[in-house]
């Protein structure tokens, strides 16, 4: 471990002193709170989490920014970060963006570095500490979405399995814990998501369902980073939902259900509300005949001691690889006259679905996708695929897209990598519109069987059947849906798919971010566009906003390898943090 702790030169600790008397009526002594947490939108200047808030709504109060002076928002300083060594081909995953707390940044990159940023100063920032947990490259790979702030601590996990709590003021580290295994087959548990403080808990996910294990959820004591509970998406024999794997070799083992993307947290029933992955093997729904419970699902966890008080199987026996990761918003609103505490979700299966978040029962939902096929739509009453049959192991849906073992090349829609997969999203409380990034587009696959290992579990890959796939109609979109009236009010295209996210802001604008350098500002409403920027380096990690003082700031993360040469040193080494301005 490698901890670096950088003094400011004196003019930038003048500058800052002076902006902090000025800003603030005191420099640092409030730390994040659960209050705070919980009170999240109503803190503009600052961005506590991850998705913005506890809901997961990535919206901001703020103004300054709006669609007239957005026109005059310019680059007002870039900071150079690592974690580009040994990235591959495509670059990393590093589709994260800063937390900010009174005027300091904190961050990560894929190798799990964390830095704290002093972004007082309009013109520059500055590392005040730079801590390095030292994972190894080799045998990992460079990922992240994203760290979390609770009191005094910076608390992250790591590509190599550990999770760390930072002390926020000296980047010293607090506690180290090793969480993921390799199960009986030799599947690696891996992070995928950022990790999430409630009620003073820590939860962690595993995320390598594709890579055959079992994914869970995982609550650690924030203070000592010791687990308390833990919740697994694919049950065991014997426990509630077993019942939905009717297979006679374990397929339970091995079952997926990975959990990429961080859930949303409910403070009045104390509930934890995630999505969970695809089940495994992905392709072959012949392999684990029945529901696949508590697969591509909405799951509601008791964040005091694990139980599961709810659930949502979007698409049961799934073989399109429509896991339902995805972001759920959290938020009170009326539909069909009817006041209701409503979690959403744009479902990677193109549908956009509101449920009720007390119980998890259907309320509404529509396509919000171009191309859908895979089923004639949903049953209004249940909001399961109208072609969902109980009394059958092995779902049919629409013949003609469902490619099963034997069935030559079938065109499904959406895409397997979804409408929105991962995606961030954002959700106007004011004006009730749901925003989503991603892709839109079809595939082509043949029905290929997968070979069992034997009674006792376990996948034989060498033996199975070669999947053969292909892609259409591939472009990134951009949806703006009324939540209230449940349809697409309009609808933005991109040339390559969006990987990162969203923000909306009170100032009448959404902004997103493009692989191919640009960062953009559409009008909430119509999603015209009214403002691009390209800083020349792919972006996955999605926008931010936040103030010091009276001055509205817009924040953006890079990763990914570089399309075309920019004017920035170490380029083949950094990923870089920017921030944009009104002049």
């Amino acid at each position: 471990m490698r901890h670096h702790s950088r003094p400011l030169s004196l003019l930038a600790c003048a500058f800052a002193l002076a902006v902090s008397a000025i800003a603030f009526a005191a420099d640092y002594t409030i730390t994040v709170n659960k209050d705070r947490l919980i009170n999240a939108l109503n803190e503009p200047q600052n961005w506590l989490l991850m998705n913005g808030d506890y809901g997961s709504l990535r919206y901001s109060k703020l103004t300054q920014i709006n669609r007239e002076s957005v026109k005059n928002l310019r680059l007002v300083w870039g900071l150079a970060l690592g974690g580009m060594q040994d990235v591959g081909q495509n670059g990393p995953e590093n589709e994260v963006n800063p937390l900010i707390d009174n005027g300091f940044m904190y961050t990560t990159n894929g190798w799990g570095t964390v830095y704290k940023i002093d972004a007082r100063n309009p013109q520059k920032g500055d590392f005040v500490w730079t801590t390095d947990p030292g994972v190894k490259h080799e045998g990992n790979a460079s990922r992240t979405r994203g760290i979390a702030l609770w009191e005094d601590l910076v608390i992250a996990n790591l590509p190599d399995g550990r999770v760390i709590a930072i002390n926020r003021d000296k980047g010293e580290i607090v506690w180290d814990k090793k969480i993921t295994t390799r199960n009986e087959f030799g599947g690696q548990e891996k992070f995928l998501t950022a990790p999430l403080v409630a009620d003073g808990k820590v939860l962690i996910q595993n995320g390598a369902g594709d890579s055959g294990t079992r994914g869970w959820v995982a609550a650690l004591d924030v203070k000592t980073g010791d687990e308390l509970w833990r919740f697994y998406v694919v049950p065991k024999p014997g426990d509630p939902g077993s019942e939905t794997w009717k297979d006679d070799h374990n397929a339970w083992k091995t079952g997926g259900g990975g959990l990429w993307q961080t859930g949303s947290y409910d403070p009045v029933s104390n509930l934890y509300i995630v999505g969970t992955g695809n089940p495994y093997p992905i392709y072959d729904a012949q392999f684990r005949p029945g529901d696949n419970l508590y697969t591509n699902s909405a799951v509601a966890l008791n964040v005091r001691d694990g139980r599961l008080a709810w659930h949502f199987q979007y698409t049961p026996n799934d073989s399109w690889d429509y896991d339902e990761v995805g972001v759920h918003m959290l938020y009170d609103t009326t539909i069909n006259g009817q006041a209701r505490k409503v979690v959403s979700h744009f479902g990677r299966n193109g549908f956009f679905y509101s449920l009720d978040r007390t119980n998890g029962r259907f309320i509404k939902g529509e396509k919000y996708v171009n191309d859908l096929n895979w089923t004639k739509g949903l049953d209004p009453k249940t909001g399961r695929p109208v072609e969902y049959n109980p009394r059958i192991d092995v779902q049919t849906y629409n013949p003609e897209a469902r490619a099963l073992r034997g069935d030559g090349k079938k065109r499904a829609c959406p895409t397997w990598h979804g409408g929105v997969a991962h995606q961030p999203l954002a959700f106007n409380p004011v004006k009730n519109i749901a925003y989503g990034v991603g892709t839109e587009g079809c595939f082509t696959q043949n029905g290929a069987e997968v070979k069992s290992r034997g009674k006792d579990g376990g996948v034989d890959m060498k033996a199975s059947q070669p999947r053969q796939y292909s892609s259409d109609l591939y472009y990134g979109a951009v949806t703006a849906f009324d939540a209230v009236n449940h349809k697409v009010i309009a609808k933005a295209v991109t040339d390559i798919e969006i990987r990162s996210g969203v923000i909306a802001t009170a100032g009448g604008l959404v902004f997103t971010a493009l692989q191919d350098g640009w960062v953009v500002a559409y009008n909430d409403e119509t999603l015209e566009e009214l403002w691009r920027f390209n800083v020349g380096t792919p972006l996955k990690g999605a926008p931010v906003t936040y103030a010091i003082g009276p001055k509205q700031y817009l924040a953006v993360q890079s990763s990914g390898r570089h399309l075309h040469p920019v004017k920035y040193d170490k380029l083949e080494n950094s990923s870089y943090l920017f921030v944009f301005a009104l002049n």
